[in-house]
């Protein structure tokens, strides 16, 4: 096969694995979207002849650098906007969550929000793009033994946010919160 074939067969294949990988990390800013993953397609256009046999985690680590160069942009444009005084409570644009708006399972969502953006990631690349640790070790673009420790550490470091969390998660019941008789004491 060509490398354009090749090329071909890993758009076919993965487009839209890497606009879903996309779409996660971009918080709801879905109009920015089609444009990183244009750019991720255009990068491994340009880098057809390097294209490994499995592309998917080769691709996401191009995804990685593409959204590392949007978020800059959106952070430069953001702070533009803020500089001109054009920003969303100039406008009354503030909108007030009532109390039941908070989405099931949010704090998962909140406990890995806490994490810094390296251990989000490769926790991000096993649960959400379902990657062996082979896999991941390409898409991070590091060895399977650095990957699975950072996996390791990433996966503590995101356990004790849910244990510090934990009085604030709604699965906690008043039982769970009752605490226990010692043997003996009874």
């Amino acid at each position: 096969m060509s490398n354009d074939e090749i090329f071909a067969a890993a758009y076919r294949e993965h487009y839209w694995a890497v606009s879903r990988y996309v779409a996660r990390r971009l918080d709801g800013r879905t109009s920015e979207v089609e444009e990183v993953v244009a750019e991720v397609f255009t990068v491994a256009w340009r880098r057809r002849a390097d294209l490994p046999g499995a592309p998917l985690p080769w691709l996401y680590g191009v995804a990685r650098n593409c959204l590392a160069n949007a978020v800059r942009g959106y952070g430069r444009r953001r702070r533009l906007v803020d500089r001109l005084g054009n920003d969303e409570t100039a406008h009354g644009r503030q909108i007030a969550a009532s109390p039941d708006a908070e989405t099931p399972g949010s704090w998962v969502h909140e406990a890995l929000a806490r994490l810094s953006e390296a251990d989000q990631e490769v926790l991000r690349l096993t649960a959400w793009e379902e990657l062996g640790i082979d896999e991941v070790a390409v898409a991070l673009g590091c060895g399977t033994r650095a990957a699975s420790m950072r996996l390791h550490r990433a996966r503590r470091r995101l356990r004790a946010e849910i244990d510090r969390m934990g009085p604030l998660r709604p699965s906690a019941t008043s039982a769970d919160a009752t605490p226990s008789k010692e043997p003996g004491h009874g």
